[in-house]
């Protein structure tokens, strides 16, 4: 095999073909600038000097003859910017493991606007003034990153396609792989494929600490590496010799039993690839999220797969009014109790649940079903596996993450991003746009934003809105800044897509857009919500205060939207209750078939289970999630199949035999209509199935007309609608007068007290109410209602 060679270095090893008869082939070895891993030296944690240190230096990428490696050269990155990018054609040079692409797709535009001055946070909230320095030096380092990356990496479309760059890439010639690791001495790429010997396909390093090597076709023209072999890096660091699997992993299964996974190489044959068919929904006005889990999404105790989730569970979804699926534990993770939150191989999806043709093929049915497919993406840690997780990847401690302390969760026992490292970034940006161009997720949650924002991690600490408690020497501003690139690089590329951050500290500018000089996401979590209903359901709801009420739903910035919800899968897990066991605990096991009397604890506890979700969606936010069977009143609570430990403080956890008894949804009680939990689920889907006809939620009139505490009764009006609220646990009033703003006819169009829901049909529906002239609460109309004791009420004007 000849070689030619351009340029002043060559990056990385190239193995020798495998010839098994005649033919020869021939590599160039292209001069280009965008590869470079800036910064990527041990010890280097600053984003600053690193983005800087490398900014002239070049390296030889091999290329085959006559294709285009789709990165511009250093000579090019200089004019490259982020107002206008295209999509290359990319059709010679396929990643690893990539279905088929919508021709459309890779030929459109894609647009990441440039930074502007980020300064209408300031008008939007004149109170930032007093901490316009720390605002301003926040977007001046945004400014300053996006700016290296124009110039050193071809723009922030350009940087995070590096998946095409890292791990494995297939050429028509053979596979690349490449991996950053500078703290490694050596590095050998082992397998099935070479008999797992680490003599025969050594890499070499450059000077970024990146190592490489090619392999090229067989004589025959088949791939070096078979499709589904087992892959590993074996490297010698400075802890020892340690076979990792490749950081940038398309795919890792754990064999039977083993403990650790194995990495896979991933490149199916066409016939097998899935193809999509069905385009993505366009984003709704207002967002209602049905939040699951795959493997738990069966009734019966086993882990269930995305096959049986598309067939199953997606139409359920549909049926019960939701527009959006958020589907936790994707990305692959070792340990199933996790709940997806130990995150190991970032980039492969969880081999426990199927393949990823399954998962595309899952995505691909929920958008023809009009459903928005978001991610719970895990970018705010990851696990502190060594076996098979990035922790001492290339046998250093500081590698993706920060050392020391500042590099360890203490709580979570896990490992912490430096997000001042240039190459996390690049992993990182590129990890979320894999998700959205590969698998065509519509967005993400983004999980534990706040421990990303503050050094503290939001642990032991109480937020008060004080503005110097998110803008002062506890911000982690890199974390931040991080954050600010990935909603950018979202947004910017894919328009539609959704962005949810779960931050429990209410940080200010946290939901603004990046341009206005805002964090960007589109939604927070109203993580305060869930945590007052379970305060006030420690105490009589007799006790309950209509303001206190009122206050925490409303509690949120101008402008900032919000996700809330009642309950989320967190109040599920062992250890914690769910809304419907603290109000009817154990009377749920023996009292809820409808051939047997009820007691005042289930009735109560029906009664405001509806309650508490109505109010929750229709006060507190513009969007709703519900955790899957959380509609019904799931009378379980989850607990992962786990063995006994011991901690390391000796304390000695008893396991539950490693079983799946409680690791699953019983859909079959909330369809059951001899039970009452059927009640509660038809509840839930008129409740849904109201807010897609009114779109109450992002209405732009909201007026709260009556907080009466004597009375317990809360009034307000959403759009058209008004909602009555009577939490009395006795009084029912009749002829109870309420305001509202438009005068005419007004008649029930959701009842929670109605005999469908479980309720007692004390409400006649088809009495028409005719508003009075007569001013009441401060509204120009009203009129009167009977409303009993522990019912909400919607009333719309007739047309």
């Amino acid at each position: 095999m000849a070689f030619r060679v351009s340029g002043a270095v060559l990056g990385g090893a190239v193995r020798a073909p495998r010839l098994t008869g005649g033919g020869e082939g021939s590599l160039v070895f292209r001069h280009t600038g965008l590869f470079l891993t800036r910064g990527a030296r041990v010890g280097c944690s600053g984003t600053h000097g690193a983005m800087r240190a490398a900014a002239a230096a070049r390296k030889a990428v091999m290329v085959p003859e006559g294709e285009n490696d789709g990165l511009a050269s250093g000579a090019d990155s200089a004019q490259f910017q982020s107002d206008e990018l295209e999509v290359p054609d990319i059709s010679e040079e396929t990643t690893c493991g990539a279905g088929v692409a919508d021709a459309q797709a890779l030929n459109r535009v894609r647009v990441v606007p440039p930074p502007s001055d980020g300064q209408k946070i300031f008008q939007i909230d004149p109170m930032l003034q007093g901490y316009k320095y720390h605002l301003e030096y926040r977007y001046s380092l945004y400014r300053r990153i996006r700016s290296d990356i124009d110039e050193h990496e071809g723009g922030l479309e350009a940087f995070s396609r590096s998946y095409e760059k890292f791990g494995f890439n297939r050429s028509a010639e053979g596979i690349t792989y490449r991996e950053w690791a500078p703290g490694a001495f050596s590095a050998a790429l082992v397998g099935d494929f070479n008999n797992w010997d680490p003599n025969a396909d050594r890499m070499s390093k450059n000077e970024f600490g990146v190592w490489e090597i090619f392999l090229p076709n067989n004589a025959d023209g088949t791939s070096p590496i078979p499709h589904g072999s087992r892959v590993k890096v074996r490297m010698d660091t400075p802890s020892g010799i340690k076979d990792s699997i490749p950081a940038w992993i398309k795919y890792s299964v754990q064999a039977p039993g083993e403990i650790p996974y194995n990495g896979i190489y991933y490149d199916p044959p066409e016939e097998v690839k899935y193809v999509f068919r069905h385009a993505q929904p366009k984003r709704p006005k207002s967002l209602r999220i049905y939040e699951t889990h795959v493997g738990m999404s069966s009734p019966e105790p086993k882990i269930n797969t995305y096959v049986n989730f598309r067939d199953e569970v997606l139409p359920r979804i549909k049926k019960l009014g939701y527009n959006a699926v958020q589907i936790m534990a994707i990305q692959e993770h070792s340990y199933y109790g996790s709940f997806g939150y130990h995150v190991t191989n970032f980039f492969a999806p969880s081999s426990r649940f199927g393949t990823p043709e399954d998962l595309k093929s899952l995505i691909d049915r929920a958008h023809e079903l009009g459903l928005l497919v978001l991610m719970d993406v895990v970018h705010s840690h990851a696990s502190s596996n060594t076996l098979d997780g990035l922790n001492g990847f290339d046998g250093t401690d500081t590698h993706y993450f920060h050392s020391g302390p500042r590099g360890h969760h203490w709580m979570w026992d896990s490992r912490l991003f430096n997000y001042g490292n240039w190459e996390v970034l690049r992993f990182l940006l590129s990890n979320a746009r894999w998700w959205l161009e590969e698998y065509k997720f519509d967005g993400f949650r983004f999980d534990g934003v706040t421990s990303m924002m503050y050094t503290h991690h939001g642990l032991q600490v109480t937020f008060t809105g004080n503005f110097n408690e998110y803008f002062g020497f506890a911000t982690d501003v890199d974390a931040v800044v991080y954050l600010m690139l990935v909603n950018d690089l979202i947004h910017g590329l894919y328009p539609e897509a959704v962005t949810i951050g779960e931050d429990v500290s209410g940080m200010s500018t946290f939901a603004l857009p990046v341009h206005d000089g805002g964090v960007g996401f589109d939604y927070r979590m109203h993580m305060a919500v869930a945590d007052k209903w379970i305060d006030l359901l420690k105490q009589s709801d007799e006790t309950w205060k209509m303001g206190d009420i009122v206050h925490t739903l409303t509690n949120r910035r101008w402008l900032e939207k919000c996700v809330t919800y009642a309950e989320s899968h967190d109040q599920a897990l062992v250890g914690d209750k769910t809304i419907a066991f603290w109000l009817m605990d154990k009377d749920m096991y023996d009292f809820m078939a409808l051939d047997r009397p009820s007691t005042p604890t289930i009735d109560r506890g029906i009664a405001l289970h509806k309650m508490i979700r109505l109010i929750t969606m229709g006060l507190g936010g513009e969007g709703y999630l519900n955790f899957m069977g959380n509609e019904f009143g799931h009378p379980e609570w989850i607990d992962f199949p786990r063995g006994p430990q011991r901690l390391p403080s000796g304390k000695f956890i008893p396991g539950n035999n490693n079983s799946y008894d409680k690791c699953r949804r019983r859909f079959d009680l909330g369809d059951a209509d001899y039970l009452r939990y059927h009640g509660m689920q038809e509840f839930d889907q008129a409740m849904q199935h109201l807010e897609q006809k009114y779109e109450f939620m992002t209405s732009d009139h909201q007026y709260i007309s009556r907080k009466h505490e004597e009375d317990k009764v809360i009034v307000f009006e959403k759009g058209d609608l008004v909602f009555v609220y009577n939490f009395h646990c006795n009084n029912s009033y009749f002829d109870y007068r309420i305001g509202c703003r438009k005068p005419g006819v007004y008649k029930v169009v959701l009842d929670s007290d109605a005999g469908l829901f479980g309720g007692f049909s004390r409400i006649h529906h088809a009495a028409e109410h005719f508003t009075a002239d007569c001013s009441h609460d401060n509204r120009p109309y009203s009129f009167s209602v009977y409303t009993p004791s522990r019912t909400c009420v919607v009333y719309a004007p007739v047309e």
